[in-house]
């Protein structure tokens, strides 16, 4: 198959690597044109996915309207907040019969929107079956090196999700198949929030208790906010929910745990973010979350301390205190 990949981060570059790997004509897109000439020239992502070659069948362009053209299965893998701005450049081209599979992970500032919405608002040509997302608990690092890797390929077409299923899986990278895109992208996207709060309580020095509590408890308001938006719960027990979740809270991989940690040492959001070089994305979508939560009357009280912390300077220690000291209540409220 040709496909096309949008995006050269780490992620999008390991996803171009496996793909090209199987046997597919795939087309690396970056957005900088001096990024392109590099990776071109190096024929590996130094900046981002160092000691990992590109394969022969992977060709990077800069030129998006000639990424995408011949592509039956475009992959969108930039950043969540710049996904309605890159969906644009390409809503011209006839994307009859194609497939768009994204697999950034957040929820759109402003609107509160889940990116398959974006992309549906931005791809007017598009039907709703030809979208899916690939979630799921799958650092980029481990991927890279073929460490055992399981995701899911979601969307409301059956037939849909397991075209993405056969294009992606190998023997290392196990994609399961799931039609509930809601729940998928909810959990998969707030996850990142949770992983935050989680960094922040071991950079204050709780222990395993208040993290245990922490994953717990996150997972409570993902179920809340998928069940409202008209995602199913138990999707939340898989592995865009408790699967990511863990692994997004636990690793030293993570970004958002990073930041949180950080937060938790006492550094300012901005100190954090000018020295990353990569994007976390809970850090933004805790603010698209907030908000969506609270115009819905989704009681997210993780989510609102972690937005407190980041954006209106609320010290970490205060804002643990305050959700540890709400009004007792019963655990399955």
């Amino acid at each position: 198959m040709d496909l096309s990949v949008l995006g050269a981060g780490s992620w999008g570059t390991t996803l171009a690597i496996l793909l090209a790997e199987k046997g597919h004509r795939v087309k690396l897109w970056a957005h900088r044109p001096e990024f392109a000439e590099q990776l071109r020239r190096d024929r590996e992502n130094t900046s981002y996915l160092k000691g990992s070659p590109f394969p022969p069948l992977l060709e990077v362009e800069f030129d998006l309207s000639r990424s995408v053209s011949d592509a039956s299965m475009i992959v969108t893998a930039v950043p969540s907040q710049a996904l309605r701005e890159t969906a644009r450049l390409f809503s011209s081209l006839p994307l009859e019969g194609r497939i768009v599979v994204n697999v950034a992970k957040g929820i759109e500032v402003g609107s509160g929107k889940r990116m398959s919405e974006v992309l549906a608002d931005e791809l007017p040509s598009l039907l709703p079956s030809q979208v899916a997302a690939l979630y799921g608990p799958s650092h980029a690092e481990e991927v890279a090196r073929s460490q055992p890797t399981t995701v899911v390929a979601s969307s409301s077409s059956a037939a849909t999700a397991e075209s993405v299923q056969e294009v992606f899986h190998t023997g290392m990278f196990r994609v399961y198949v799931n039609t509930d895109i809601v729940g998928v992208e909810v959990a998969g996207s707030v996850k990142n929030i949770i992983a935050i709060a989680a960094g922040i309580s071991d950079g204050i020095g709780f222990g395993d208790n208040a993290k245990a509590a922490i994953i717990t408890r996150g997972m409570a308001e993902i179920s809340r906010l998928a069940l409202k938006l008209g995602g199913d719960p138990m999707t939340i027990s898989g592995l865009s929910g408790i699967g990511d979740l863990v692994v997004t809270c636990l690793s030293h991989h993570s970004r958002n745990r990073f930041v949180g940690e950080e937060i938790g040492r006492g550094r300012t959001l901005d100190d954090i973010v000018t020295h990353m070089n990569m994007v976390a994305e809970g850090v933004l979508t805790s603010r698209a979350v907030y908000e969506l939560s609270s115009s819905l009357g989704v009681d997210m009280p993780i989510t609102r301390a972690v937005y407190e912390m980041l954006f209106e300077g609320k010290a970490a220690e205060e804002a643990i205190l305050d959700l540890m000291t709400r009004e007792p209540k019963p655990e399955r409220d």
